[in-house]
């Protein structure tokens, strides 16, 4: 068999074993993205594979540099790339992406195991302005600002309700004469 038809074997299989896994997203026909956590677990990491012109009998490409993985340490995306790598080594020739991906959830514990929190700051060029990155988590995120109204609009509105602060009954009627006569629809017999 020829590369090619070995990655469309494996393209396929890797299609139909993470149908409908929201970890999994293929990026192109040889580029693939796993999650291996959930999203919302501080140990949680995203794995890039891509495949050169002649894989399985070369290495996949393994990268750790997702935006996802900005809160982990280079050390330690270094060493899950290592480990990983010493899979890729024994697999060579050989379909591997399920393999690498089924290893790293296998091994989550293991592989992130010298990981904590990594305060990824950058620091511009010729400048004293330090960007510090946010922490994206379920209690963290933006609450739905409030419409705004000025002034007028709330006199407007005040104008409108009772004490209650209730519109009154009928405030969106219609004067039913009054409707007739413009539309002219009303007979005069």
């Amino acid at each position: 068999m020829t590369a090619n038809e070995d990655q469309e074997m494996e393209l396929e299989a890797l299609r139909s074993i993470y149908e409908g896994d929201e970890s999994f997203k293929e990026i192109g026909p040889t580029s693939f993205q796993y999650r291996v956590g959930d999203v919302g677990d501080s140990k949680a990491f995203l794995i890039d594979i891509s495949w050169p012109e002649h894989y399985p009998e070369t290495a996949p490409n393994i990268s750790m540099n997702a935006f996802f993985n900005n809160q982990i340490s280079p050390q330690v995306k270094q060493s899950i790339a290592n480990k990983l790598l010493n899979q890729v080594e024994a697999n060579l020739g050989t379909a591997m992406t399920y393999t690498l991906f089924e290893y790293a959830k296998d091994n989550k514990e293991e592989l992130m195991e010298h990981h904590q929190r990594f305060n990824n700051t950058i620091t511009l060029a010729g400048s004293d302005c330090t960007l510090e990155p946010t922490n994206i988590t379920a209690a963290s995120k933006k609450k739905d600002k409030k419409e705004q109204l000025t002034k007028a609009q709330k006199r407007k509105l005040a104008d409108k309700t009772d004490h209650k602060g209730e519109l009154p009954r009928g405030w969106n009627w219609v004067d039913v004469v009054k409707h007739l006569a413009k539309t002219g629809s009303h007979e005069d017999e």
